[in-house]
């Protein structure tokens, strides 16, 4: 299983694997109890953990960032039941956490999240068109040398055709 197939949905507890996305929702494998369902997207939300990111007193970081910190710390993980403890905890793992705008929840979720992700044996690692992305905004690249060329794609060739006329039967009142 990769880090880049996890996702957290709303009203569910815990992690989920994306085996399949449909239109109207997807198919996700319970990282706890390995049960495979139907999620429908009418009801639930979708958050890939890639695409999460945690606020920091500087640049917002990827959630990545926290959980390397995390899974390299010699601190013990808290009990997610005391707050108190869990905010410590994140105080001497990731002191540049901006604690203000991080509620105890997201920090219990992240414990709670790790738990799951070590116990799976999950690499904690972005996938290899995210780091490219961070690689080149970090040097100031904001295009590759692909993006760079402009792409005539059949959307744009659509938008620039004449409009056809659809004649549609009318009913008479």
């Amino acid at each position: 299983m990769e880090y880049n197939k996890l996702v957290a949905v709303t009203g569910l507890s815990g992690l989920f694997e994306l085996v399949s996305s449909k239109a109207d929702g997807g198919i996700v494998r319970s990282l706890e109890d390995k049960s495979t369902k139907f999620v429908s997207n009418r009801i639930h939300s979708f958050s890939h953990l890639e695409s999460i990111e945690i606020f920091t007193t500087g640049e917002n970081v990827n959630l990545t960032d926290v959980l390397l910190a995390m899974k390299n710390s010699v601190e013990n993980l808290p009990d997610v039941n005391q707050a108190s403890e869990i905010k410590s905890y994140f105080q001497k793992v990731y002191p540049n956490m901006d604690f203000e705008r991080v509620y105890g929840s997201d920090m219990k979720k992240m414990v709670k999240w790790f738990d799951i992700i070590n116990k799976n044996n999950i690499e904690i690692k972005l996938s290899e068109s995210n780091t490219e992305d961070v690689t080149n905004e970090t040097i100031g690249e904001k295009k590759t040398a692909a993006a760079a060329k402009p792409a005539v794609t059949k959307a744009a060739s659509v938008k620039n055709a004449p409009a056809k006329k659809i004649n549609t039967p009318r009913k008479m009142a």
